[in-house]
């Protein structure tokens, strides 16, 4: 491993995660009941516009978070390998045993 380390990064929570996956999907469905049931006219249009931006931007953080727990994932992995390499390479399996 590297001298350099930038800390560990916490995991995002599973309420964070839950509250992302659910604002996406309530922008979503206002954004489709806007764009189903309102005629078309300038603050209809401002409507779907701010509907949009807000799908927009929880799809971001939903994002985020899956990236982030695919990640945390990454590094686990990561360390397990590195410490079974460990063990592996400092096992002699011909010398005697060490009690």
């Amino acid at each position: 491993m590297s001298e350099q380390t930038s800390g560990i990064q916490r995991p995002t929570t599973t309420a964070f995660f839950v509250q992302s996956a659910v604002a996406f999907g309530l922008a979503l469905l206002a954004l489709l009941v806007g764009i189903a049931r309102l005629p078309v006219g300038p603050w209809e249009r401002g409507f779907l516009g701010l509907g949009l931006v807000f799908v927009v931007s929880s799809a971001f953080t939903l994002a985020k978070c899956v990236r982030d727990r695919q990640e945390a994932t990454e590094v686990t992995n990561r360390v397990d390998k590195a410490r079974i390499d460990k063990l592996l390479t400092e096992a002699d399996p011909f010398g005697p045993p060490k009690v």
